[in-house]
């Protein structure tokens, strides 16, 4: 008896132990090229959305100002080739020796928001008698009257006061 159950011990040892077949390399290839064909339709509708313009087109001069600084400059918003609602900023505000510049770039993220990347820089005589401040980094400008106006909401400057720098359109 010991012998017969030891026979069937080793039988389903030799049993279980055996390969299993693998998966049908065909069987992998399918799902490759289902999983790839998916992508290429998704790249292609990607890609249809990025060539159009999803906002109105910023491009050209546009009234810039400073709550501190009575005469308004001006901004360039120059569109950057290939890219959906992408712009290259460049601006001035000068009064005597009151000065607001802006350089860099910005992208327009819906109807109420742009994200401004670069330097805003000011010197103005009533902050610390026109002591250089500058922000630098990414910005956020909103409306709150439709698109008309665009307020930088990195408001407070270096003396700790708030500044309105406001772009027009």
């Amino acid at each position: 008896m010991k012998n017969f159950l030891a026979t069937i011990a080793i039988a389903v040892l030799i049993v279980s132990c055996s390969k299993k077949e693998a998966i049908p390399s065909s069987a992998q290839t399918d799902s490759t090229k289902i999983i790839d064909s998916i992508n290429a339709v998704r790249t292609k509708i990607n890609d249809s959305i990025r060539s159009k313009n999803s906002f109105k087109d910023f491009s050209g001069n546009h009234k810039f100002t400073h709550n501190l600084i009575n005469n308004p400059g001006t901004i360039n918003f120059k569109k950057i080739d290939g890219e959906r609602d992408h712009y290259n900023v460049s601006g001035d505000i000068r009064v005597g020796k009151d000065y607001v510049h802006i350089q860099g770039f910005i992208a327009v993220v819906s109807n109420k928001h742009m994200n401004f990347t670069g330097n805003v820089s000011e010197s103005i005589s009533e902050n610390e008698n026109g002591k250089l401040y500058i922000r630098q980094g990414t910005k956020t400008f909103a409306s709150k009257d439709g698109g008309k106006t665009y307020r930088l909401q990195d408001m407070v400057n270096g003396s700790g006061f708030v500044d309105y720098i406001d772009i027009h359109f």
